[in-house]
């Protein structure tokens, strides 16, 4: 049934451009969030990144030294040598990563839900078209936000390089995307992108199926209502099977992202995710797959 064009101006903007609204809202819930937990973001990137065995092929004794050890010496650490604001540090293209991915994949997981899939006779949603769709747009979401992942993982090791006396490669945000654009072009903004995908559907998968089962299962086999409490323990398993799937992907992605390039923008240490996969495991073991796992798990 359409609406008269004088009575939809009367609408609230969130009916008459519903899409659109929640594109915004998503984008400012994301960044409240963002700012709240980015010190654990940044902790989490620094600990990928402890001794990163394929270093030692480019004879770099930051592969070889491990200047933090586990999640609070690592924050401590960070204050202690850089300073307290640090732990900020990147959160700007962090910020426009959840803009853009937020809110690309709420667009898309509506539009998902209400033309491509549609709900069943009954008006029902069932759980596997949620997985789907949560994964199909996580995955569109996350490819879009590529670049400012990117330099996000960047900027977050900018303090560790200045430790170490190494040059910074940026001055800023603004110089970071342009930097990656002139030496690897528009392929080079999109560095990482397979491992980055593959992380987005493994969370929107274990995260949506484990938070609707476990909420399900609180409220019809034990004492709870469907309150704060039973979202709370649905959100808290949730992010740890959301994690456990999740990080070995995030752990390649950001090696990926933050090795040297050579002029082309092409990589020194890794040809490609498989690579880095092998590498990691044969060089530090398979539970390297899942440093940063604990302020991961946290964040989310």
């Amino acid at each position: 049934m359409s609406v008269p064009k004088d009575a939809e101006k009367l609408l609230p903007l969130a009916q008459r451009w519903p899409r659109a609204s929640k594109f915004l809202l998503s984008g400012c819930a994301a960044t409240v969030a963002e700012l709240a937990t980015f010190p654990l973001d940044l902790t989490k990137t620094r600990l990928q990144m402890q001794g990163e065995a394929a270093l030692a092929r480019l004879g770099d004794s930051a592969g070889e030294s491990v200047p933090y050890r586990g999640m609070i010496r690592t924050a401590l650490g960070i204050i202690q040598e850089e300073g307290f604001l640090k732990l900020w540090q990147g959160v700007t293209p962090a910020i426009y990563r959840h803009v853009v991915y937020s809110g690309g994949r709420m667009v898309t997981y509506e539009h998902l839900r209400e033309v491509v899939f549609g709900k069943s006779e009954d008006k029902h949603y069932p759980l596997w078209k949620s997985v789907i769709g949560g994964m199909m747009a996580g995955v569109i979401g996350q490819f879009l936000a590529n670049p400012t992942d990117l330099v996000k993982v960047q900027m977050q090791m900018e303090g560790k390089r200045k430790l170490e006396g190494k040059p910074l490669r940026f001055r800023g945000v603004h110089h970071a995307f342009t930097k990656i654009l002139a030496e690897g072009g528009i392929r080079g903004l999109w560095a990482g992108w397979v491992p980055n995908i593959q992380r987005a559907a493994l969370v929107n998968m274990g995260d949506l199926t484990t938070y609707d089962t476990v909420k399900h299962y609180l409220v019809l086999n034990t004492a709870l209502e469907e309150n704060i409490m039973t979202h709370g323990l649905s959100s808290l398993c949730s992010g740890l099977v959301a994690s456990i799937l999740g990080t070995p992907a995030d752990v390649i992605k950001s090696r990926i992202m933050n090795q040297p390039r050579d002029k082309q923008g092409r990589g020194l240490l890794y040809k490609s995710s498989t690579d880095c996969l092998i590498q990691a495991v044969q060089g530090e073991g398979f539970m390297s797959l899942y440093k940063g796992f604990l302020p991961s798990w946290l964040r989310m």
